[in-house]
């Protein structure tokens, strides 16, 4: 029997998400209304709507529309629409990679602390598998000495999430081509969950755009700002292993959805202008976070990348989860704890979240690890 662990980040924030009055938990940068988005690209959300709501709801283009599919080819050098599939999110297209590559006995590398979902779906299949761990020491960075030690002759698969959740480390150009030129000496794929990628750019490069068994996957639940439509992609030069996923995509999904696909392909057309409300946010947040870090002895961060997600430390005398529920209930702040990542004394902290939220949720934060009995 397949038996998967609980997701210990969705399993917490399912709990208690909706209880947060100043959720600085989430790696979602600002969610967006649909009202927000047309607002922001100066279009009329009635005419779209009137045109959208005329087309018959059935299952619409089962991989994603030719429209989608050209948005989204046009964020890789030299993909065909043939190898770009709609997913439900980007948390559906890496489980389609996992279950279309991974049988019982063979390895797998995956960084660590990452998203859960990256080593422990291919351990639920039968895998084994081994951590490439990003070091706190050295500002979260892997080491690839490490990985060639780890890398054996039945390596099938090395998991990535570029920029990482939750330390926000990016993996520069150098490092993919070197993860690149190791795992082609096996034959293993390399699969990387890039949700944080075009905020990155130009530092991080798709890992399709540098080998021929890169998958890239992807979402506009994170740098695009809209979660809600659960909309996603799986992209690879790779044709064999897009046949087997398109395959599974019938038991898995079959289709997106015809209003998802359209509001998805309209974000992806308008993409220069999300990314521009998006990075004008997270550099004024950035610069509120560091000045509170400065002022904030309890509270220690290897420093992330402009991306929209921190992994700082806390100087606590009890378990980081235990500490995240006081601090909610007493403040209404959320925090993810570290053992959701297996990573205890951290604290996941989304510095993504509405401008206010986030100065709100700091200030309260500081005042409760200072007084932790109000």
């Amino acid at each position: 029997m397949v038996k998967f662990a609980e997701f210990g980040v969705e399993a917490w924030l399912n709990r208690w998400e909706k209880q947060a009055r100043y959720d600085i938990s989430q790696s979602t940068i600002a969610s967006m209304t649909l009202a927000e988005l047309f607002q922001l690209t100066g279009d009329d959300l009635p005419s779209f709507l009137a045109t959208a709501t005329q087309m018959p709801e059935n299952y619409g283009w089962i991989e994603g529309s030719p429209d989608f599919k050209t948005a989204v080819a046009k964020l890789y050098q030299q993909l065909s629409q043939t190898n770009i599939l709609q997913t439900n999110g980007a948390t559906g297209a890496n489980l389609l990679a996992i279950l279309a590559l991974i049988e019982p006995g063979d390895h797998v590398i995956a960084e660590y602390p990452t998203y859960q979902q990256l080593y422990d779906g291919p351990k639920a299949l039968g895998a084994t598998v081994d951590f490439w761990h990003l070091h706190p020491e050295t500002n979260w960075q892997p080491d690839l000495t490490e990985l060639r030690r780890l890398l054996r002759p039945n390596t099938k698969l090395i998991c990535l999430n570029n920029a990482n959740n939750p330390t926000g480390t990016i993996l520069s150009r150098d490092t993919l081509a070197a993860v690149v030129q190791l795992a082609a000496r096996v034959g293993a794929y390399v699969l990387v969950d890039e949700v944080y990628q075009p905020f990155a750019a130009p530092q991080v490069v798709p890992i399709v755009d540098l080998y021929e068994r890169g998958i890239s996957t992807n979402s506009l639940s994170k740098t695009y700002s809209l979660p809600g439509l659960r909309i996603g992609w799986l992209a690879s030069p790779d044709q064999h292993l897009i046949n087997q996923v398109r395959k599974l995509r019938d038991y898995t999904m079959i289709c997106g959805g015809v209003l998802n696909d359209q509001f998805a392909t309209y974000a992806l057309q308008h993409r220069e202008t999300i990314l521009a409300r998006n990075r004008a946010l997270i550099q004024a947040n950035y610069a509120s976070y560091q000045n509170w870090l400065q002022q904030e002895p309890l509270l220690s961060l290897q420093q992330p990348a402009l991306v929209s997600t921190s992994f700082p430390r806390l100087a606590i005398n009890e378990p980081t989860q235990a500490f995240c529920l006081k601090l909610l209930k007493a403040t209404g702040v959320l925090l993810v704890p570290g053992e959701a990542f297996g990573q205890p004394g951290y604290v996941r902290l989304g510095y993504c979240a509405p401008q206010a939220t986030l100065q709100a949720g700091l200030t309260r934060l500081s005042y409760f690890l200072h007084h932790p009995s109000v």
